[in-house]
């Protein structure tokens, strides 16, 4: 049995604590139905590597505040591959995923005070209770009520909020990879969707550019900062182009092919003189006299290295032997190799922020650099979206920023289980999906055509 299902039935023989305040692992479709006796489908966890989509029980209202979401559009995030691969803790089969959705009310309970059933919501990757202290805060990533896990609080010191399709670690809910799903609290957990955006463009305030933005403000960039951004994902991507809204003079993005390439097609072309990639495949790695990541940064930024470093690739990647060996032994859980880049690449005095899933416990991490040079390494922490989502929302209306830039696909749900191991493998240069349902309204303008697998 895989480790992540070996902590899950850990959990149940331990038991939740008493924090929650909505129902617990409920991802796993029970074969209960819906009062029609309706199925829909769904993308499921069926084991390590393995993703299948399933005709699974349509979610019903368990709860009052309850909304049951038409999913009109999900996608695909680099921390689902998390998922597939089998490194998150407390997976189980059928578990039904997908974090990242919008839609239209359905269904809402008998306490829904504010969703009106017809209308478009987006929905938050982590749901809120919206009364707690972290709620109260604005800090909804870390609701004090929605995830009762007890593994989670033991290694961590806390728990999160409750996710959607992301494991019974964070509550175990079911996902938004589906024609249906049930969103707890919807008051608190769903944005409205107003009549001037498109799904295409509202979909990404679920996840993406809340953590592409709190990866930046909350390390915080400044006026004239150099910034170096390991990892050109969508969450990269936006980063980027976050850094350069506050005011950065430099950015310099590390990947390798396609990544490179379509950051620099979808450049903005005013800022063209601010733009440096580094190609981390063609430096060397580790102790050497030739050049690395870490003396490319030095040249780049006068020898001392950029202001900022912020990672958005995770640490379930090694580059080389050393810690590749120590994870499939199980010494470590994430490779420190990336954190060490950015301690070592970064100016003295510098920061580095932390925004790529890590999971665990990792091992040789440079703490005398960290120390003696004054480096701050901070954790963003999953972005609390409802902080950011508002102010987001109102960027795309202005034009500020513009969503479909990291969207290389559309997709049908009926093709995402192939889609996954397309999207691991980076084939035709896929970035970010829009993944369309049955519901799913006409193409926008500037959406990417309909592409089946």
């Amino acid at each position: 049995m895989a480790t992540s299902q070996i902590a899950y039935a850990a959990e149940k023989a331990i038991g939740h604590d008493d924090s929650a305040i909505t129902q617990q692992d409920v991802a796993v479709p029970s074969g209960e139905t819906g009062k029609s006796g309706a199925t829909m489908k769904a993308l499921c966890w069926m084991g390590k590597n393995k993703v299948e989509i399933l005709d699974v029980p349509q979610p019903k209202v368990l709860e009052p505040k309850d909304v049951i979401l038409k999913v009109t559009g999900s996608t695909v995030c680099g921390s689902d591959l998390h998922l597939l691969h089998g490194v998150v803790p407390e997976m189980a089969k059928h578990d039904v995923l997908g974090h990242e959705f919008c839609g239209i009310a359905h269904e809402l309970g008998s306490e829904v005070k504010k969703v009106q059933k017809g209308k478009r919501y987006v929905a938050s990757f982590q749901f809120a209770c919206g009364d707690c202290f972290f709620c109260k805060n604005k800090l909804s990533s870390q609701c004090e009520k929605t995830n009762s896990n007890q593994i989670m609080k033991s290694m961590y010191g806390g728990q999160t909020a409750g996710m959607f399709g992301y494991g019974h670690i964070t509550s175990g809910t079911q996902g938004g990879q589906a024609e249906y799903v049930r969103v707890p609290i919807g008051d608190v957990n769903l944005l409205e969707i107003p009549d001037d955006v498109p799904d295409e463009k509202a979909l990404y305030l679920s996840d993406v550019l809340a953590t592409a933005y709190n990866c930046v403000h909350d390390t915080a960039v400044y006026p004239d900062d150099q910034v170096a951004i390991w990892g050109l994902g969508p969450i990269g991507q936006f980063a980027a182009i976050f850094a350069l809204k506050a005011g950065a003079s430099k950015v310099i993005c590390i990947d390798t092919e396609p990544r490179l390439s379509y950051m620099k097609e979808h450049w903005p072309a005013e800022h063209a003189g601010k733009l440096e990639i580094i190609d981390y495949k063609q430096l060397s790695f580790g102790v050497t006299t030739k050049p690395t990541v870490v003396s490319r940064l030095k040249e780049l930024c006068g020898g001392r290295g950029p202001d900022v470093c912020l990672e958005c690739a995770a640490g379930e990647y090694a580059k080389g032997w050393f810690h590749w060996i120590q994870m499939q032994l199980g010494i470590e859980q994430d490779t420190s190799e990336i954190i060490n880049e950015m301690i070592e690449g970064c100016r003295s005095f510098g920061r580095c922020g932390i925004t790529g899933i890590y999971l665990g416990y990792t091992n040789s991490i440079n703490i005398g650099s960290l120390m003696e040079r004054g480096i701050r390494l901070i954790g963003n922490g999953q972005a609390p979206v409802h902080k950011y989502w508002e102010d987001l929302l109102s960027m795309i209306q202005k034009g500020e920023i513009e969503p479909l830039d990291m969207v290389s696909h559309r997709v049908r749900l009926e093709d995402l289980d192939k889609i996954y191991y397309m999207f691991e493998k980076r084939e035709e240069a896929m970035q970010k999906v829009y993944v369309e349902t049955q519901f799913s309204a006409p193409a926008c303008a500037g959406s990417p055509a309909l592409k089946r697998y």
